[in-house]
């Protein structure tokens, strides 16, 4: 599918971690409002505040020259971007990508996911809290459990290499979910992983309070199924085990019981053209003057791109226990 080109290993932090996938977001706007992602009145950014689908397939297109193989789009709810299909169509055209990415609530799937697949999307990731309608959109607040069953059906249906569901569990809201979760997506020959809730942003709830650890979700999925321990990995931090005989592996994203920034090898980019280097620190770099100010030359964004690896963090700091979150950001200003 893709066209394969030498990739130099230009992104290497002084930690000697080599960079080799983004995540994109390409807009901060979403149509659900999930409970542990925005806050009860979300202010958006103005459209004229975040790049232009050529900016984007621009800073792609730089990044994959700087060694860069994957690569993903996320948002908000980046199926909400206007004309997005265009962005996703240029981007699987590159030469020496070999992984496109999509992360999505799901919502648009049902219209979009034949022409994601045509475009080059490899693999779709979609997040599913909940299999109860009615906890599903007290969890979202506004969200339609059957709209989203349906696109995972049309995603299937699609052909994609995988899909992979993402389940947040909150202890006293949905943590009873995990093996019917887990069911599910075996039931349906889907991967899936369990994510730890990361402090991002002022929420309603106590963080430290509604904290369930991998850990224990492990403990009780293997009370029900015969894991084994995999080597698999997606090029993330997440740790798999492998249903047997069945094509489900189940992944654990653990940012806070299993540590796994020593191999770290992500950046993140805003809507707005921000390099996070991190997403539990505030180190960043604003790439949109390069971007604007040198229109037809990629020389001084190449060399900012490469510069921001002297100033990448060692990992995040996140503490559930702490009165207010070390990083004011929501996760879906940065990028989920």
């Amino acid at each position: 599918m893709y066209k394969q080109a030498p990739n130099p290993k230009l992104l290497i932090d002084r930690f000697g971690r080599e960079i080799d996938y983004i995540r994109l977001s390409i807009t901060d706007r979403c149509d659900f409002r999930c409970v542990y992602c925005m806050s009860d009145n979300m202010t958006f950014l103005a459209r004229e505040a975040v790049l232009s689908l050529e900016e984007y397939a621009r800073l792609v297109k730089v990044f994959v020259e700087l060694g860069v193989r994957k690569v993903r789009i996320t948002g908000g709810e980046p199926l909400m971007r206007k004309n997005a299909l265009q962005l996703f169509e240029a981007i699987g055209r590159l030469p020496g990508l070999e992984e496109l990415l999509i992360t999505t609530n799901g919502s648009q799937l049902e219209q979009h996911a034949y022409a994601l697949k045509q475009a080059g999307v490899n693999r779709v990731n979609i997040s599913l809290d909940s299999l109860n309608a009615t906890r599903f959109r007290k969890i979202t607040r506004v969200g339609d459990l059957d709209k989203v069953l349906r696109g995972i059906a049309v995603a299937k249906q699609a052909g994609f290499e995988t899909i992979k569901l993402n389940a947040l569990l909150m202890r006293g809201i949905n943590d009873d979910e995990a093996l019917p979760l887990a069911a599910f997506a075996i039931e349906q020959g889907l991967d899936i992983s369990f994510i730890e809730e990361m402090p991002l942003g002022e929420v309603q709830h106590s963080r430290s309070a509604s904290y369930v650890s991998n850990d224990e979700t492990l403990q009780l999925l293997r009370s029900r199924y015969d894991l084994i321990n995999s080597t698999a990995t997606t090029c993330g931090p997440a740790r798999y085990w492998q249903v047997p005989s069945k094509k489900t592996k189940i992944g654990f994203i653990s940012p806070h019981s299993h540590n796994f920034c020593e191999a770290c090898n992500r950046l993140r980019i805003s809507c707005q053209g921000e390099l996070h280097l991190c997403l539990g620190q505030e180190n960043r770099i604003n790439l949109r003057p390069m971007l604007r100010d040198f229109p037809y030359d990629d020389g001084p964004l190449k060399q900012a791109i490469i510069n921001s690896m002297q100033v990448k963090p060692k990992g995040h700091d996140f503490d559930l226990n702490r009165s207010t979150p070390a990083v004011i950001r929501f996760m879906s200003h940065t990028g989920g």
